[in-house]
């Protein structure tokens, strides 16, 4: 089920939130052409862990054909002027500016190209008094507020994995989609815009209207802010199992099966979860001291039992045995690499994903890759 064959995507692209967006335009059988710079996306250094190769660019650019141009120069220019002339979606990550300066302004591309689907992903957006202002994954964290709500109470922390990133890559995605389906609708393309720290401002909807109500989140750990009881607690024999109540009906559930006071569940310090985050040091002693009594295996039962959510403390070892894990397989320039497979499933087909490109080499007559 690749239901994007035939769509041709240009990506002048570099590091993980447009890779993330035209990686899975690519899983869905859309023709993705890399356009780096003669030197490379730089994500290709981050790291060597899959097989000497980066795994950001190992997992971010599978399924993708990979072409070096100069884009300062002549060649390049028309070169990539050649490659939009077939494409149905322009997606490009430079700093804001950068391409209109590179003789691509947004007038130029609509209307040339009125059928084309434009996606520009930045740190600020296109306006603004930040506009121009380089940004990457952690500056946003902090910039945006998330670093302070993240972590313990020693100090603000980074989420540990590019969030900021993966966030604006996913939404990239999910507005070209739209944008596709739009000109199904009417026959035109459109341009979109994505910034990074929009998407986390958007994502932090939630401690935000909080902090202007008066009750700034604080850092908790592996605690929730607006929930209780949902934490870590740990059994008789060490181990620290993650629990997590939603509802009032499930207090009662709670109660009932594993507090073994069926009673606190009309308590008026414990009945709702509003009462319930209000008393929270004496609600989470109760569930405390009922860990303490029990194994992690009687825990597990007795919350299995009880039809409670819970969850291992796992680290990245845990994950990587973790019965639950899916795995794909795609092929690169020194061999297999084996990581986690892309979350949505479709029902009755097998997804094949593509090799990754290595690093192409740049014709200096023509801008073209030379192979």
């Amino acid at each position: 089920m690749r239901v994007l064959e035939g769509l041709t995507v240009v990506a002048v692209e570099q590091a993980v939130a447009a890779p993330f967006a035209t990686a899975r335009l690519a899983d869905a059988g859309a023709r993705v052409i890399k356009i780096e710079r003669p030197e490379g996306d730089f994500a290709r250094g981050y790291d060597d862990a899959a097989n000497g190769l980066s795994s950001y660019f190992v997992w971010l650019n599978r399924g993708k054909e990979s072409v070096a141009l100069d884009l300062t120069s002549d060649a390049g220019k028309a070169a990539l002027t050649q490659l939009i002339d077939g494409a149905d979606v322009l997606v490009q990550n430079l700093k804001p500016g950068a391409l209109a300066r590179l003789g691509f302004p947004p007038e130029r591309l609509a209307r040339d190209w009125p059928r084309l689907v434009t996606c520009s992903i930045s740190g600020y957006g296109e306006d603004g008094p930040m506009a121009a202002r380089k940004a990457y994954d952690l500056l946003i964290q902090a910039e945006s507020g998330l670093s302070s709500i993240t972590g313990g109470p020693d100090g603000p922390a980074r989420v540990g994995v590019s969030i900021v990133d993966i966030a604006t890559g996913a939404t990239a995605h999910a507005a070209i989609l739209e944008a596709l389906i739009g000109r199904g609708i009417t026959g035109r393309g459109t341009a979109i815009s994505v910034s990074m720290f929009d998407v986390m401002a958007d994502w932090l909807t939630v401690p935000l209207m909080n902090h202007e109500a008066g009750r700034s989140p604080q850092r908790l750990g592996l605690a929730h802010p607006s929930i209780a009881p949902y934490g870590v607690f740990t059994t008789a024999d060490g181990v620290a199992i993650l629990m997590s109540i939603q509802s009032d009906r499930e207090f009662a559930s709670l109660a009932r099966g594993f507090l073994d006071d069926p009673g606190l569940a009309a308590d008026p310090r414990f009945a709702t979860n509003v009462a319930r985050v209000r008393h929270r040091a004496e609600t989470d002693a109760a569930v405390a001291a009922a860990f303490a009594r029990r194994t992690g295996a009687e825990a597990v039962a007795a919350l299995t039992a009880a039809d409670v959510a819970f969850a291992a403390v796992n680290d990245m070892a845990g994950l990587a045995a973790h019965p639950q894990l899916r795995r794909i397989t795609v092929e690169t320039p020194v061999g297999p690499v084996r990581y986690p497979a892309p979350a949505a499933r479709f029902a009755g087909a097998d997804r094949r994903y593509g090799p990754v490109p290595g690093l192409p080499q740049t014709s200096e007559k023509s801008g073209r890759i030379n192979g």
